[in-house]
């Protein structure tokens, strides 16, 4: 009766994986004396599949696992060097920083330059107001 149980969702499981495979044309599910090669019809993929406890499971084939694996090694080696690049770029945009840095001294003198300019501008607005007071009574100048 266990037997029965399982072999029966079993055979539904087979039965509707074609099905489907074919509705949206993506796999393609073909018989083998050891199960199953389900072909991956966009990519080319393939995949050996064998009925495990009632259920249909796939893994990739061989020469498709190393092709895979070549594929995540040399990712893995590019990450690598990616993040080397990285951290000396960082390193050199920190020593760049540092240096471009002033010194208290640079900064106490642009400091000084901005307060002689803020105030000279201060004086020749408040010229210019003293100005604009004294001629309250005139009538404006014609400025075309």
């Amino acid at each position: 009766m266990r037997l029965q149980s399982l072999a029966i969702p079993a055979v539904l499981t087979l039965a509707a994986l074609p099905a489907h495979a074919e509705d949206t044309g993506r796999y393609r599910l073909e018989k083998s004396p050891d199960g199953y090669v389900r072909m991956d019809t966009q990519t080319g993929a393939m995949s050996i599949c064998q009925e495990q406890s009632g259920q249909l499971v796939c893994k990739l084939a061989a020469d498709e696992r190393r092709a895979f694996q070549d594929e995540v090694e040399r990712l893995q080696g590019e990450v690598k060097t990616l993040d080397r690049r990285v951290t000396k770029l960082e390193n050199s945009l920190t020593a760049r920083m540092e240096s471009k840095l002033p010194t208290e001294e640079e900064f106490d003198k642009t400091m000084g330059y901005m307060e002689r300019f803020f105030r000279r501008f201060m004086g020749i607005a408040k010229e210019l107001e003293k100005e604009d007071q004294g001629n309250a009574g005139k009538p404006a100048p014609d400025r075309t």
